[in-house]
């Protein structure tokens, strides 16, 4: 780094500083200065492309240097003409290098869509003065599309010779290549982490619009906070919904920020119908305070009910290898105090703690046409997401990072993704691994290999990790019963013939468990084997001579513990999972030949071909619209809309129900030994109730519990403490995703080529 002799000093970046304003007057140089100044004011945007399939984008833009990023604007969510008004100035030591302006539309799941680009050309540029640009933008694998246009203006203006700064910058220049990811893993590094927990609890709406025939309307609500996104559940016909929701955003910003709220009507079959909107000011709220909120809706009718809690940040941290803090015994000693026995109920939230060290990959798939890739790394835990730096050109990278994370629930899986950073188009999947919290092994230093987006098949290559997770057991078990957190931003549902059949065929096998229990049980009534069926005469005899209450929770202990002694003496009772497995990859296999490219160059695209069209249909959205004049043919279209609706409750319905099936089944054949001796003890706990305290008083104690529970808290959030556990068991298809790969050093050329994703 070096002092600008400028009244605000500048910062490298590859090569290039940015530099505060300067009240210096320049004066005019010969044609080739050693230096020179561009200021850009990014002003605005206009008729920019449609990415979302809401019919907007949220655009930012990235200006690039001799393949340098220097600048990147902030996001103006849901615009399609964003005004920005944002300067940047920038210190170049050459003109031959022209200004590359990109524009790339945001999503939370980092596969940013590209806007398009344009070239501003430095040495066309009249110098000392300034110039209101316009740029076309264009994509250049189909230059004859037009996405919109940039305004922008610049100003060039040659700078007195700096002969110190100039040597400077051009050695910073030629470390650049070798240091450029450090250096911008330390520029985005704060950007990453959050300095608080927004807590909202959305409880109810009062005197809604109503929007349908009926003078009622089906609302639901969209919270917005940055990148942020959450949307409730539907609650039909009613203009005063219980919605009870509760969920946690991140706060980035140490002087606030600003919720947006929107309600909307559900409408099956065409577009929802806007009801209103509201703001959250975050800087009016005081921190570690809950706060009741009546807010009223602009542009419509009614009142939002809401509490909101600001807390301080969880222990969140990005760090290099030989910086970390479970390393360091004093402050491993003192986590190890924080999650004892002692403070099982200090801050129920605070269940445990996280490290992952991201060593190193080996073996990646080439995405780029050179036959290398640029990759990085994501590690996600919940909505938590924290990123590594780019290794450039390398397909055995090495990030040696530490990523620390609050554990909010320890049912929680670990997601780790690789992507190739590409320069025009969003990030190349090029593996995954998921890893339940509860199937670390602390300390273990292991290679996981790499699987496909749907983490049902091995793609190529392998991470190395080392995790390490601290819990409290009662605070974990006490979390299990409480409502799952759900995702906030959540792949829309399309309807799927594989996974229609696959749903189906997970069904027909619950129900098929179901019918064979029946006929078991009838074939002792029909004495098939008179054996059985006297053994069974005797035991429905003893039973029902000597029925308690309590015999029900201690008849569901018997399956549990018979099946932990058929494992413990090495007889695995899960044999249903290697038929889910083979079913699983059948359709992995359907879905690579419906959906992606069998022969896909290396200067291809990797997203597959449905995710092509749906950038198509969203791009050319509003233009059919217009062009669909004709009434039958919008009828039509709105009863295709419908049956496909249709098509997705079914889907999700027998989803559903099939995996509410399997979690019941993997309880009782410890799929995860934690959730059964959970529910050894409350059934444990339960017979004991039931034996020594008589069924009235229980029922009475449940009733008052329940027919006061609101007068109590009249803001409490319902939930069902049974389905909350189920939730927490993986299903059969979740239990072959978290499963691990055995390793193959030497992939035969067809499985590699059967099972790569891109």
């Amino acid at each position: 780094m070096f002092a600008l002799p400028l009244s605000a000093a500048g910062r490298s970046l590859s090569g290039i500083n940015i530099v505060g304003p300067s009240n210096a007057e320049t004066t005019p140089r010969p044609p080739s200065p050693a230096m020179y100044q561009l200021d850009i004011i990014l002003k605005k945007g206009n008729n920019l492309a449609i990415r979302d399939r809401t019919g907007t984008s949220d655009p930012y833009v990235k200006f690039k240097i001799a393949g340098k990023e220097v600048f990147r604007s902030k996001t103006i969510h849901k615009n399609l003409n964003p005004v920005w008004e944002e300067r940047v100035s920038l210190l170049v030591d050459t003109l031959r290098d022209p200004l590359y302006v990109k524009v790339f539309d945001y999503d939370f799941g980092l596969q940013d869509d590209f806007m398009g680009s344009a070239y501003l050309h430095l040495e066309s540029l009249e110098h000392q003065r300034t110039l209101d640009v316009t740029l076309d933008l264009k994509d250049p694998q189909y230059p004859e599309h037009y996405l919109g246009s940039l305004e922008l203006a610049v100003t060039l203006s040659p700078k007195e010779d700096m002969k110190d700064a100039t040597m400077l910058l051009r050695r910073n220049w030629k470390r650049s290549s070798k240091y450029q990811s450090m250096r911008l893993s330390d520029v985005h590094r704060k950007a990453q982490l959050w300095r608080g927990i927004v807590s909202i609890s959305l409880i109810e709406g009062r005197s809604l619009q109503p929007m349908d025939n009926n003078g009622l309307s089906d609302p639901y609500v969209k919270f917005r906070m940055g990148h942020q996104k959450y949307k409730s559940k539907t609650i039909s016909k009613t203009l005063n919904p219980q919605w009870r929701e509760q969920f946690d955003f991140h706060l980035y910003e140490e002087q606030g920020g600003y919720v947006d709220i929107t309600v909307w009507d559900k409408d099956a079959g065409k577009k929802d119908d806007f009801m209103g909107r509201c703001t959250i000011d975050l800087s009016l709220l005081s921190k570690e305070h809950t706060h009741k909120l009546d807010l009223r809706l602009e542009e419509g009718e009614g009142v939002l009910v809401l509490l909101v809690t600001l807390t301080a940040s969880a222990a969140v941290s990005i760090s290099d290898l030989s910086v970390n803090m479970l390393d360091d015994p004093n402050e491993r000693h003192q986590i190890m105090q924080r999650y004892n026995a002692w403070r099982s109920f200090h801050n129920l939230k605070d269940v445990g703690v996280v490290q992952v060290k991201v060593i190193r990959a080996e073996g990646l798939m080439a995405a780029d046409v050179t036959g290398k890739s640029d990759p990085f790394c994501v590690v996600e835990l919940s909505n938590d997401r924290l990123q590594t730096h780019t290794v450039y050109k390398n397909l055995n990278p090495e990030w040696n990072k530490v990523f620390t994370f609050n554990v909010k629930d320890i049912h929680s899986v670990l997601e780790v993704t690789v992507y190739d950073e590409d320069r025009d188009r969003s990030a190349d999947f090029l593996g995954k691994v998921a890893i339940p919290l509860l199937n670390i092994q602390n300390g273990e230093r292991k290679a996981y290999a790499l699987k496909s987006k749907e983490l049902t098949g091995p793609t190529k290559g392998v991470i190395f990790l080392e995790i390490d997770v601290i819990f409290n057991a009662v605070k974990a078990g006490l979390r299990t019963l409480i409502p799952i957190e759900q995702k906030y931003i959540e792949e829309e549902p399309r309807v799927s013939k594989q996974l229609l059949l696959r749903n189906f065929n997970r069904v027909r096998r619950c129900i098929m468990f179901l019918i064979n229990t029946g006929c078991y049980i009838n074939s002792c009534f029909e004495w098939e084997s008179p054996q059985r069926s006297i053994c069974a005469f005797v035991l429905f005899v003893i039973v029902v001579w000597n029925f308690e209450l309590y015999m029900i929770p201690l008849a569901l202990l018997l399956p549990l513990a018979w099946n932990y002694f058929l494992i413990a003496s090495g007889k695995d009772t899960r044999q249903d999972v290697q038929a889910m497995e083979d079913l699983v990859e059948d359709e992995d296999e359907d879905f690579d030949k419906d959906d992606k490219d069998p022969k896909p160059g290396p200067w291809e695209d990797s997203r597959d071909k449905n995710h092509i069209l749906e950038d198509m249909l969203a791009s050319w959205h509003f233009e059919w619209i217009r062009a669909m004049v004709d009434s039958e043919r919008k009828g039509f279209m709105n009863k295709l809309y419908a049956i496909q609706d249709v098509c997705i409750s079914v889907q999700n319905a027998l989803d559903e129900v099939a995996s509410y099936g399997e979690r019941i089944k993997n309880t009782f054949n410890w799929t995860v030994p934690f959730l059964s001796w959970l529910a050894i003890v409350a059934l444990g706990v339960a017979t004991t109730l039931i034996y020594f305290i008589p069924l009235r008083y229980i029922v009475l104690a449940w009733g008052v519990n329940k027919f006061t529970k609101k007068l109590r808290d009249p803001y409490t959030i319902d939930n069902n403490e049974l389905l909350d556990f189920l939730s927490r068991v993986p299903s059969d298809v979740q239990v072959v995703q978290y499963r691990e790969l055995k390793l193959d050093p030497n992939p035969s050329p067809n499985k590699r080529k059967k099972n790569n994703p891109g």
